[in-house]
């Protein structure tokens, strides 16, 4: 790691993921920090970064290189959210991955002194879905409904525990869907519809939903890193603005300098079709509303979100736009 005055020793696992990165680029522009990042195999990474080849995330991963003198962790790496799962038992390889290994992790790290333990899990763990005028907060009641969410709040459960027992201060944030620079999944696939131009029946959706862009939620990875307020404390995180499928995919295009092709079919018919064609999962994503109170995150660490949605979309597409280019 990197010679300087430190204030802090940081490991990042899931270095070269989508938030693991990121959260490394943006501590790398602070010189009071040393960075490690945990990789399977032998990377490059950040200017000042060290990297760690820890092999596959396992619930025998031997951590001890990784966490050597290390004063925090923030654990990105997991098993993500997989729409169509190819496991022969999905729960019990999600409870592999994001429970066992997690506490794997988080116990080694414990013996090696580590002080706080910044873990980040999903809205997933609330639920999946929210009434009008009912926002999720971070202190309702957890209610997953599949195997990921429920893996997730098994693991936040395991290191509160660990907590409680050895003291070492735990910090869990839930973020909705995440958006930004180099986004794949359903994200990049509504990109690539609006790019070509493909006529989409999604132009009266009437619910509501957070998101939250990556800058956004990196930031507060960041202020939770060192903040004494967030010790052994849950925190939802999103843009503080809130849009309809409908207004995304309009407002995502304008981002792009593409016209929205947006029909107006109602909700109840997209639900109708979807069901019939088995696909009712994916219908409850676009049509359903899921919205967060992040007023537990302004107040308690006087955090607001320090990008727009307007600005984060221009970003987000303006890196889809190189990379098609390329």
């Amino acid at each position: 790691m990197r010679e300087a005055n430190v204030d802090l020793r940081i490991l990042v696992t899931g270095a070269t993921g989508f938030v693991g990165s990121a959260v490394l680029a943006r501590a790398a522009l602070d010189p009071t920090l040393q960075l490690r990042g945990a990789v399977r195999r032998a990377v490059t990474l950040a200017d000042g970064v060290e990297p760690v080849a820890i092999g596959d995330l396992a619930p025998v991963t031997n951590w001890a290189q990784a966490v050597s003198g290390i004063d925090a962790i923030v654990h990105t790496a997991a098993r993500i959210h997989q729409t169509r799962d190819s496991a022969a038992d999905p729960l019990a390889e999600y409870r592999r991955i994001n429970v066992a290994s997690t506490v794997n992790l988080a116990r080694q790290a414990v013996e090696a002194g580590v002080r706080r333990f910044v873990f980040l899990s999903s809205i997933k763990v609330n639920g999946e879905r929210t009434l009008p005028g009912r926002s999720f907060t971070a202190d309702d009641v957890p209610a997953p409904i599949d195997p990921y969410g429920i893996s997730k709040l098994e693991a936040e459960h395991a290191l509160r525990e660990l907590s409680q027992e050895f003291g070492m201060e735990m910090v869990i944030v839930r973020p909705v869907l995440i958006y930004g620079p180099g986004v794949k999944a359903n994200f990049l696939s509504m990109m690539r519809w609006i790019d070509r131009g493909i006529p989409l029946p999604l132009g009266a959706i009437p619910n509501q939903r957070s998101f939250v862009a990556l800058e956004n939620l990196v930031d507060l990875v960041m202020t939770c890193l060192h903040h004494p307020a967030a010790a052994n404390q849950t925190f939802l995180v999103g843009d503080g603005e809130d849009l309809s499928t409908t207004e995304l995919l309009r407002r995502t295009a304008a981002s792009m300098g593409r016209r929205s092709r947006l029909i107006p079919v109602p909700a109840s018919a997209l639900r109708t079709v979807a069901r019939l064609l088995g696909r009712g999962d994916f219908a409850q994503r676009l049509c359903d509303s899921l919205q967060v109170d992040i007023s537990k995150t302004r107040e308690l660490l006087g955090w607001a979100p320090p990008v727009t949605v307007h600005d984060a979309l221009k970003r987000t597409a303006l890196r889809f736009t190189e990379q098609r280019i390329r």
